[in-house]
C-alpha cells in the first residue's frame, strides 16, 4: 500500500487509533481519497457498514460537505469504541456500536460504502432500497479482474457480478492500485 506524504489530519487520528488498537484491517489510502472525493459529491445523509476503527469514515469525513452527516455501524463494541474516540466532538459523524441493520430506518443514504468482505450482508438484493436515487453505493476490497464473468481465486465473483449487472444500478469496476478494485454503483 502506497502512503502519501500527507494524510487529512482527521485519516491521521484513525491510523493512530487502529494502530492503538492493533487493528491492521482498514482502508486503503487509495480507496480513501475516492471515498473522500466521492463524500464531496453528495448532500444529506452517507453511510458506512463496517467502520473498523474508523479510517474509512475519516476518509469520508475529510471529504464531507458542511450540513451532511455520516452514519457508521460496527458490530465489534470495542472497534466501534476506538472509533468513537475519533469523532467525540464531531457532530457531522456518529458511530454506532450496532449491526449495520440497525440504519435500515435511518435511510435513505445519499452515498452507501460497504465492506465487500461480506458478500451475504452486502449483495445488491440487502441494500438497493437503502440508497435514494441517484445515491451512490461503494464497495471496496476486490482484486482486479479484466474478464467476465469477473472470477476471483478460480471462481465466478457472485457478489461483483451481481453489482456488476443490476438494473437498479450504473456500476463500474475501478482499480485504484495495481492490486486493488473498488465497484461504484449509482442508483437509477
Amino acid at each position: 500500500m502506497s502512503a502519501p506524504l500527507e494524510l487529512p489530519e482527521v485519516v491521521a487520528r484513525a491510523f493512530d487509533v487502529s494502530r492503538r488498537a492493533g487493528y491492521v484491517s482498514f482502508c486503503r489510502n487509495e480507496t480513501g481519497r475516492l471515498l473522500a472525493a466521492l463524500a464531496a459529491t453528495r448532500s444529506g445523509v452517507l453511510a458506512e457498514f463496517g467502520t473498523g476503527c474508523g479510517v474509512g469514515t475519516a476518509w469520508l469525513r475529510s471529504g464531507v460537505r458542511p450540513g451532511a452527516m455520516i452514519l457508521s455501524a460496527e458490530l465489534d463494541a470495542r472497534l466501534a469504541g476506538a472509533a468513537q474516540e475519533i469523532f467525540a466532538d464531531d457532530p457531522q459523524v456518529e458511530v454506532l456500536a450496532a449491526d449495520w441493520s440497525t440504519l435500515r430506518d435511518k435511510g435513505p443514504f445519499s452515498l452507501l460504502f460497504l465492506d465487500s468482505g461480506s458478500p451475504t450482508e452486502v449483495d445488491v438484493d440487502s441494500v438497493a432500497d437503502l440508497v435514494e436515487p441517484g445515491g451512490i453505493v461503494v464497495l471496496d476490497d476486490f482484486v482486479p479482474c479484466a474478464g467476465w464473468p469477473p472470477v476471483s481465486d478460480g471462481r465466478v465473483d457472485t457478489l461483483r457480478e451481481g453489482w456488476l449487472s443490476d438494473e437498479r444500478f450504473t456500476s463500474v469496476e475501478v482499480m485504484v492500485a495495481a492490486d486493488a478494485a473498488a465497484i461504484i454503483a449509482t442508483r437509477r
